[in-house]
């Protein structure tokens, strides 16, 4: 079967991204960053993105005055938003375990949060305060101590970041964010940088002059950052190398070409190399879906992205013989988002084994995932969903094993240790098992 999928995978739609061109280009901007700190930082955001921030740390007054600001129906969705994330990401908390092995002898397994997390908001075609709840509320369910939000600065918005990024992060209680995008602000979350704050009116006395670096970076973004925390992978944990958005959907001839049609759309609305792939039964739903897509994409916004990213290498329809022929390619594609359009879709849900997340029936598009269903729109993409969960409360946690083993626990199994230590030619192993013997024999 592995052989089957490796050849589905090289035949299948899906965008190309050169992650290891993209690292040599961030290279020296990762550089320069770790030697010459925010001035660097200041200089190739003014350099990318057009816009030079007054202070890289956006005031705690700015955040306030988005807070104050928010359009009413905009908060409450967001909020209703937030309380749902949190009631899912509640029951992922682990708690720790502890194991008998034999009397006197334990293992416990603690479950302890990141110290700090730098949590990455994209901003660029659009904008995403849904990635801000996305990111923060599993940090903070977690237990993560220190949290900062870093997202691109916005010529129209004064050199801050959007203001709803800026409102939503004051909803949720984070006020350590910075006007700073790209490779650059991976590594100055990396490495930390000082704050040159003496030509800023707007930074209040103590303010803090230092982003201490973190233990670890996550959220999605562009090919430059994914190419900066593949980069920088050991100087700091990551979550994932993000890819180009995708959706793929699975379905026979009772699916309704509408909302398919109308799903395939919302995902190509992402990006021009945003891939939507039908995988179906039915050579009438195909056809069907095609008309509809025409159709409504006369009627749609963003028309002439969401055209080049249907017509796009990445995305396509495949016709399959029948359900379990389609099941094969879905696991094969590996999708970030998959949709179930048959009939009995959760069985058919349940059936899946790679994807990063599964929507079932007709009534669960991704739309809904990504901003209100309370799972979390951070997910594999690239096929990466074959061996990579999306983000959750587990991706700020690290287990610890606690080994308690008394001394009689610890003579108990001192010939099995010892022979072993033996078998793998490490004397000095079985020798701190036998002076505990030797001692305990002289007493």
């Amino acid at each position: 079967m592995r052989g089957v999928a490796g050849n589905l995978q090289s035949v299948l739609p899906r965008a190309a991204m050169d992650v290891e061109q993209a690292t040599t280009k961030v290279a020296p901007v990762v550089a320069d960053v770790k030697q010459r700190g925010a001035a660097a930082v200041l200089d190739w955001t003014e350099t990318f993105d057009g816009a030079r921030p007054a202070s890289l740390r956006v005031p705690a007054a700015a955040i306030d005055d988005a807070v104050a600001a928010l359009d009413p129906q905009v908060r409450a969705a967001l909020l209703e938003a937030i309380r749902r994330v949190r009631m899912v990401h509640t029951d992922q908390r682990r708690v720790d375990t502890t194991t008998i092995v034999v009397p006197g002898g334990t293992v416990t397994e603690r479950w302890l949060p990141m110290a700090r997390v730098g949590l990455y908001v994209p901003g660029g075609r659009a904008v995403y305060p849904s990635s801000v709840i996305m990111n923060v509320v599993p940090a903070q369910i977690a237990g993560v101590a220190s949290l900062c939000v870093v997202s691109p600065p916005q010529r129209d918005f004064g050199n801050l970041p959007h203001p709803t990024i800026l409102a939503t992060c004051g909803l949720l209680g984070i006020d350590e964010v910075y006007s700073v995008g790209g490779a650059q602000a991976v590594a100055m979350l990396a490495y930390g940088v000082d704050l040159d704050q003496d030509d800023d009116p707007s930074s209040p006395a103590g303010s803090p002059r230092r982003c201490d670096p973190v233990d670890m970076v996550t959220g999605p973004g562009n090919i430059w950052v994914t190419a900066a925390k593949r980069l920088l992978k050991g100087v700091i944990a990551i979550d994932s190398e993000a890819g180009p958005t995708e959706v793929a959907i699975l379905a026979d001839d009772s699916a309704d070409a509408s909302f398919v049609a109308a799903d395939l759309i919302s995902q190509a609305e992402h990006d021009v190399v945003a891939a939507a792939v039908l995988v179906t039964t039915s050579e009438s739903l195909a056809t069907a879906v095609e008309a509809q897509v025409r159709e409504q994409l006369a009627k749609t916004k963003h028309v002439e992205r969401i055209t080049e990213a249907l017509n796009g290498k990445q995305s396509g329809i495949v016709l399959v013989d029948d359900l379990s022929a389609g099941l094969a390619v879905v696991d094969a594609y590996a999708a970030e988002h998959l949709e179930i359009h048959t009939r009995d879709a959760r069985e058919v849900a349940m059936r899946v084994r790679n994807a990063g997340a599964i929507f079932v029936g007709g009534y669960a598009p991704v739309s809904l995932g990504d901003y209100c269903a309370g799972s979390n729109h951070v997910l594999p993409t690239g096929g990466s969903a074959t061996h990579s969960s999306g983000l959750s409360v587990q991706t700020f946690l690290r287990g610890i094993h606690i080994v308690d083993y008394d001394e009689h626990a610890l003579a108990d199994v001192a010939d099995h240790v010892v022979a072993l230590a033996w078998a793998e030619d490490l004397p000095g192993h079985a020798e701190a098992i036998t002076i505990r013997r030797a001692q305990r024999a002289d007493t």
